[in-house]
């Protein structure tokens, strides 16, 4: 491996212009980005900017932690990388990869160069000892395709890295996350070790779908990011602009507040909640009720099981006294199809009686004289006289099941 190229630095940089003084500062920066921060939020991202340690969001879906990397970088004027994670994901789609194609394309267009190094060559041995000599030519920066990780490490400018829903990724990301995360560096065996320049603020997030390795979160400042307080929420939604009147948008919080505390696979995010008001504003809604908020709940409730508990609840939620018009689809889902077999198992709430229904198909007798299958039952004869059994002899048999006869279709 040759000496390292001048895009490698020697150490580090902290910022020698913090952007923020106090965490009054912090709150105001964010609020003007339209994130509205409490102050253990804002205390937090103050220490973020002052310590050059990475900052751990964890908590639900929905609640603003992808959204306040967007606004720091927004308010620190820094460019912001972003990392999805997702399952399977290695370290050659976050740090960086070889651009094989184009090494690929410059030993084409060097083939009489590199021809000229091997031409002498007394044997084999030496001509493969005189390429590996300069194989660093093609093991260069100028063969690197940076990934975010690798972009942020060699940034000329201070940039904001957000490493999104760490926690769908595989353990062994982590372990390739510790290096980045711990000494800002990253370490590229055929090159060297790239230490960044300007150290970025990086902010990783978490749902919660598992739990992160001891060794990723002593790396880094923690906070958990839950539900704001309905105060809070209702200023986030009021902040938004959604055109819902004000008085309606705080009803509407506590709805959401309501509904959060059933047990549902996925609870109303904020998010979820200024799109319900968003929407409750463009149907010109002037007063909420249960009928209009069981119409439009599945802007919150993702799920079937969820949008069931939520129309039960909702009346309770809004007014304990109103009554909710029954929600159908219109091919009734065990209501009743209305086809009309000539068989009732209704059981008096609307559901058909499966088992009666399987049960009636077996019961002997139930199709009267006349039908297939029954004693009178004789094709061409008077419907009252009695079948007469017809005769099968063996030749009709064996021509009937033989092996050589053709389906007709």
């Amino acid at each position: 491996m040759t000496s390292l190229s001048d895009g490698l630095s020697d150490g580090p940089q902290t910022d020698p212009d913090p952007p923020f003084e106090s965490v009054d500062e912090v709150v105001a920066a964010l609020h003007d980005q339209g994130y509205i921060a409490d102050t253990r939020l804002a205390t937090t991202v103050f220490l973020l900017t002052r310590l050059d340690k990475p900052l751990l969001l964890e908590g639900p879906a929905g609640v603003g932690k992808t959204e306040l990397a967007k606004m720091l970088a927004a308010a620190t004027g820094r460019r912001l990388l972003r990392l999805q994670c997702y399952e399977g994901q290695d370290e050659t789609k976050a740090l960086y990869e070889w651009d094989y194609g184009k090494q690929l394309m410059y030993t084409q267009i060097l083939r009489e160069k590199i021809g000229q190094v091997v031409e002498d060559a007394p044997d084999l041995g030496t001509a493969v000892e005189r390429i590996g000599e300069n194989e660093s030519v093609f093991f260069s920066e100028r063969f690197l395709a940076p990934r975010p990780l690798l972009e942020a490490i060699r940034s000329e400018q201070p940039v904001v890295l957000l490493i999104d829903e760490v926690d769908r990724a595989d353990e062994a990301l982590e372990a390739v996350l510790l290096e980045t995360l711990g000494e800002f560096q990253i370490s590229i065996p055929e090159v060297g070790t790239f230490t960044a320049k300007q150290r970025p603020y990086v902010l990783l997030t978490s749902n919660n779908t598992r739990d992160l390795a001891a060794a990723l979160k002593r790396r880094c400042l923690h906070l958990f990011l839950d539900y704001p307080s309905a105060e809070r929420e209702l200023e986030i939604v009021r902040s938004k602009k959604t055109g819902l009147a004000d008085s309606l948008a705080e009803e509407l919080v506590n709805v959401v507040r309501g509904l959060r505390e059933l047990e549902l696979r996925k609870a109303p995010s904020i998010s979820e909640t200024i799109d319900w008001a968003r929407t409750l504003a463009v149907l010109g809604v002037d007063e909420l009720d249960s009928q209009i908020l069981s119409d439009t709940v599945s802007v919150v409730v993702k799920y079937d099981k969820d949008v069931t508990k939520a129309l039960e609840a909702l009346p309770r939620l809004v007014d304990p006294n109103a009554v909710v018009e029954e929600h159908g689809h219109g091919h009734g889902h065990g209501h009743g199809h209305g086809h009309g077999h000539g068989h009732s198992h209704d059981d008096g709430d609307g559901d058909v009686d499966g088992r009666q229904v399987r049960a009636d198909r077996d019961t002997a007798g139930r199709h009267g004289e006349g039908v297939y299958g029954t004693p009178n039952y004789a094709k061409g004869t008077e419907k009252d006289a009695p079948a007469k059994p017809r005769s099968v002899t063996s030749g009709q048999g064996s021509r009937s099941f033989g092996l050589g006869r053709k389906r007709a279709l």
